[in-house]
């Protein structure tokens, strides 16, 4: 198989060679290392000569409850030369279930070990990439997997604190041992203490949780699409969202040794995590956001706007907390499904990343602090950037639904509807955003939908929206959905496709340092586009029975009036002018949410139903863009098949293969 090595084309054979004797010519001196005022840390350690090793920390729990206090397996790899100098590293940590399990990455890299148990891959580039330049690379095993003792509790207490006792063993304040069993203690000399963890979806939760507790030495985190509260993973405002709860997760993680001895654990995961979607103390353990305050360390928040695995509600209410307590914080958000973006802006995320370590673990000035905040993707591989994110010229602003020339059609405005308007539709749990959205113009009675006159200027919208319904509903269950959508043509990424947005190829491209057991050398991708009609960009689903609270659902009186806020996941978009903004409110969102108990009819009161939108230029915005005559110049919507496809029923995992 041919490779690609920033254009050179080399035979697999040849490449660890070749990369390995090219690292081997660099000198190894701590002034080559660190330097007068560094800005950039350089690969002048030896990747093939690197220290690896094994250490079992001992986390304080007990989870399996066998009167032994756990220890996480912590696999590390760093470079020799600076402990041999008397200077100390950063590190660099990925806390994981899913080594052995599942996979890391867009090819679902294992760890490997030699036949003493040493370890010999480690998934994805970060450790080919960094330890030639100074840092050290930790991969945990969190509890209940491959090698660590315990169990899965899906980011409860046990899963965070696998990764924050190896923060306080660098750092001193934790035992670790040689071994899984035995007595011999190890330390981390070697370690200056300053950590940075890294990681997609559940590794990234970690990362966020770990966060949360604000643990010293931890300096950074880098989320790339996390959960942030557990709930809100598994149910939206009490509509469930997939068909099972964290046992199943729990099952499918845990080491074959960990289920046969976990069985006490698994009930709690089910008997505290009601399918009713209430709010219990399991949830509220698993809620990082209400610790917000407690976080020390910066973040480099990466979301896919698409992402229908761990939905953007995520990104939205942590990153707001995390507004609020003043945190350092850079963020990019792609047009991507559940994707790394590895693998979708591989080498300017590579060089980000690296001057982000350099900043925060190394203490180098090299300005990326003062550089924009956010990376926006507009189109596929199309970026803009702004210097806050949201804007600060963005205001939420109130817009109205009203009724329209036909039934189920109605407009969207800044005027309130009528007293006494309504809309009605009934919940068809076969039908799905995508459905909706193709019959936004037609009389259909699955959905209501209120659309703005063609935009006369572009009108974007960042961050997070709300959707207050007020509706009567014929049963006693009833779940709602809401959705925001861009009515025109456009060539988006194919995020509902396999792939999620990327189509991986053949040819590799290589990031750093390999040895014959662990290449740096990965396959390559390149955008999967599709041509679409209208584009739903964010979304929001609840049971009608939380509309007196949040955390619990009651039984609905048939017949009788309730109001309900959700809120919607956040975004960017640009609504071009043209096209036209248009805000759906439905039932069941076919294979997002399941439905409810009953198949209610539900009629809208328009004049007590609106949406609070977040517009870059506020009101002002809104009503120049909905005010005058569409320019010339705009792009007509033109009738087309919508291009992409519903959501794929799944059994989905944050991160894993099946993810």
């Amino acid at each position: 198989m041919p490779i690609r090595v920033r254009g050179t084309r080399l035979t697999y054979r040849s490449l660890v060679v070749a990369a390995s004797a090219a690292l081997m010519t660099v000198l190894l001196s701590p002034a080559g290392a660190q330097g007068a005022s560094p800005r950039e840390s350089r690969p002048v350690y030896s990747y093939g000569n690197a220290v690896r090793e094994s250490v079992w920390v001992d986390t304080g729990l007990d989870g399996d409850g066998n009167g032994k206090s756990d220890r996480v397996a912590v696999d590390i790899v760093r470079p020799r030369e600076p402990a041999a100098q008397g200077r100390k590293i950063p590190v660099i940590m990925d806390a994981s279930p899913y080594y052995s399990c599942c996979g890391r990455g867009n090819e679902s890299q294992l760890k490997t070990y030699d036949s003493r148990g040493n370890p010999v891959q480690f998934p994805l580039h970060y450790d080919n990439y960094f330890v030639p330049r100074g840092y050290a690379f930790v991969a945990v095993d969190l509890a209940g997997t491959n090698r660590s003792d315990g169990c899965v509790d899906v980011g409860g207490r046990s899963d965070i604190q696998s990764a924050k006792a190896v923060i306080d063993w660098l750092n001193g304040r934790a035992r670790g041992y040689t071994t899984r069993t035995g007595t011999e203690r190890t330390g981390a000399g070697w370690s200056n203490g300053r950590t940075g963890m890294i990681g997609k979806s559940y590794d990234g939760t970690i990362a966020n949780g770990v966060a949360a507790t604000g643990v010293d030495g931890l300096r950074t985190i880098v989320p790339i699409g996390s959960i942030s509260s557990w709930y809100d993973y598994y149910f939206a405002q009490g509509a469930p969202l997939y068909d099972s709860g964290p046992e199943w997760l729990s099952d499918y993680v845990e080491s074959p040794e960990a289920r046969a001895r976990c069985a006490a654990v698994q009930q709690k995961l089910v008997d505290e995590a009601p399918r009713t979607g209430d709010r219990t103390k399991l949830w509220s353990e698993r809620d990082y956001v209400k610790d917000a305050r407690k976080v020390k360390a910066s973040v480099f928040a990466v979301h896919g706007m698409q992402d229908l695995n761990v939905r953007t509600k995520h990104l939205g209410q942590w990153w707001d907390a995390l507004a609020d307590r003043g945190v350092e914080r850079k963020i990019w958000l792609s047009q991507t499904g559940h994707v790394d973006p590895f693998d979708y802006r591989r080498a300017e995320w590579v060089d980000t990343l690296h001057r982000w370590f350099d900043h925060y673990l190394l203490g180098y000035d090299n300005g990326i602090d003062r550089e924009p905040m956010a990376d926006i993707e507009r189109h596929p591989d199309q970026w803009s950037t702004d210097r806050v994110w949201p804007p600060r010229t963005t205001e939420v602003t109130t817009v109205r639904p009203g009724t329209g020339t036909a039934p189920g059609v109605g407009t969207l405005t800044r005027r309130p509807a009528r007293p006494g308007a309504t809309e009605t539709f009934t919940d068809d749990p076969k039908q799905s955003e995508t459905d909706w959205a193709a019959d936004l113009e037609r009389t259909t009675g699955a959905k209501a939908g209120f659309l703005t006159a063609p935009l006369a200027h572009d009108l974007r919208l960042a961050g997070s929206s709300k959707v207050t319904v007020t509706a009567t509903p014929t049963t006693a269950t009833a779940h709602l959905s809401a959705v925001l959508v861009d009515v025109g043509p456009d060539t988006i990424r194919d995020y509902a496709a396999s792939g999620e947005g990327i189509t991986t190829l053949t040819d590799r491209t290589c990031w750093g340092a390999s040895t014959a057991g662990d290449s740096s050398c990965f396959k390559a991708t390149e955008a999967r586009t599709t041509t679409v009609d209208r584009t739903v960009f964010s979304r929001a689903w609840a049971d009608l029975g939380t509309y007196a609270s949040a955390d619990k659902g009651l039984p609905l009186t048939p017949g009788k009036r309730y109001t309900i806020t959700v809120d919607l996941a956040a975004s960017d978009h640009v609504v071009p002018a043209g096209h036209r903004l248009a805000l759906i409110v439905a039932g069941t969102d076919k294979d997002l949410i399941d439905p409810p108990d009953s198949t209610p009819t539900l009629t809208l009161d328009l004049a007590r139903t609106s949406a609070k939108l977040p517009f870059v230029g506020g009101a002002a915005a809104f009503v120049r863009a909905t005010a005058g005559p569409v320019p010339a110049t705009a792009t007509p919507r033109v009738s087309r098949p919508e291009g992409v496809a519903p959501p794929r029923p799944a059994h989905r995992i944050p991160g894993g293969s099946r993810s």
